[in-house]
């Protein structure tokens, strides 16, 4: 007998993502801390979404190879637009999300290293295919908040990636060797599964910078484990972004393609963004019935992430019962600790909401 185990600290609250992301106009509504949570009730007595959404009631990702300038431009275009930026997220993001001073172990974040992604690639312990999952899973999360902001608040979120086009880097990993077919059927087919049950971005946003200037820019970043990024690595993700996700999203999104000098045009992205007429995709469908159960998926942030689970024996992602056991208790003792510090610096009430913020999920799987 096998488990696979993922230990996620799902945050709950507007105040939670005000850390990380100083470009907001309105905080994340996450979870349970909220006094008048959205659910059945609440839309029986009538709360409604559609009245709420404006224009900018988008969601827009913004797409590119590492280092393209795609941050720089979703960050100045949501203060162009008054809509949320939201960062892309990293192997960290639920820390982040629940506001913790310091990030807490690698076994409680998807036991994967993006460091050791970039100088040990084809490491023999499947840290490149644990770290492909977890951000997946992480990304799936990101979308699920940014769904939920604009259902909940009407203000539209630009993110930088998406769990759409996620895949540009497992096709990538897949032709350079760095994973195992096998492990692309896994991720395929939890995809498969999960994708399905989101609406797709609004606009996708690619900014196109060749695969030798991404090169050169990494290594002028100044850190150490970017400074050997093989140059075919980065050509398999352009190529896959261009061969891959940019035909199959236009089906159901709009997209505008940018190199990356007229990406640095904020004023002319935006004039573009306002001359889309916005008349495909499944957005066209929805209506309050359907925004409801949206909702009331998207605000589930156990329920989004058992999405990324299924029943199948993978090395690179199974641990042993032993190792499973170690690694709850400890993730629990951690845990009460935090409680503790919590306890001593707060007073009775903010303690009870900040207990409130992070709950608990571990999910494993038994396999035969």
């Amino acid at each position: 007998m096998a488990l696979r185990v993922i230990g996620l600290v799902v945050p709950s609250g507007a105040n939670a993502f005000k850390a990380v992301n100083v470009a907001q106009k309105a905080g994340v509504h996450t979870s349970s801390v909220r006094s008048l949570r959205y659910g059945w009730l609440a839309y029986a007595l009538g709360e409604r979404t559609t009245p709420r959404l404006k224009q900018n009631s988008k969601i827009i990702t913004l797409d590119g190879n590492l280092s393209s300038g795609k941050g720089a431009l979703a960050q100045k275009l949501a203060d162009r637009l008054g809509m949320l930026y939201m960062p892309e997220p990293d192997t960290f993001y639920l820390d982040k999300m629940t506001g913790e001073k310091e990030p807490l172990p690698v076994d409680f974040n998807g036991m994967c290293s993006l460091e050791k992604f970039y100088t040990d690639p084809k490491a023999a312990d499947g840290n490149s295919y644990r770290l492909q999952m977890w951000m997946y899973t992480m990304r799936l999360l990101q979308y699920a908040d940014a769904l939920e902001h604009l259902l909940t608040t009407g203000q539209g979120v630009i993110l930088e990636r998406s769990p759409f086009s996620d895949l540009v880097f497992l096709e990538a990993m897949f032709k350079e060797g760095y994973i195992r077919k096998e492990c692309v059927q896994h991720y395929n087919e939890i995809k498969g599964i999960s994708i399905c049950e989101f609406l797709p971005p609004h606009l996708v946003i690619y900014v196109d910078l060749p695969a030798e200037d991404v090169q050169k820019k990494l290594k002028q970043s100044g850190k150490s484990y970017l400074q050997n990024v093989p140059l075919t690595y980065l050509k398999s993700i352009e190529d896959s972004y261009k061969k891959s996700f940019l035909p199959k999203i236009s089906e159901t999104s709009e997209v505008l393609a940018y190199n990356a000098t007229q990406a640095q045009d904020v004023e002319r992205v935006a004039e573009d963004i306002d001359y889309l007429k916005f008349e495909k995709g499944p957005w066209l469908e929805q209506d309050d019935v359907t925004y409801h159960h949206m909702r009331m998926l998207v605000e589930d942030k156990q329920r989004v992430a058992t999405l990324t689970h299924i029943p199948k024996f993978l090395p690179e992602i199974t641990i042993g019962a032993h190792d499973y056991d170690e690694k709850y208790y400890a993730f629990k003792s951690v845990c009460r600790e935090m409680f503790k510090k919590k306890k001593k610096s707060d007073d009775d009430d903010t303690l009870a909401n900040n207990l409130n913020k992070i709950k608990i999920i571990v999910l494993f799987i038994r396999i035969p």
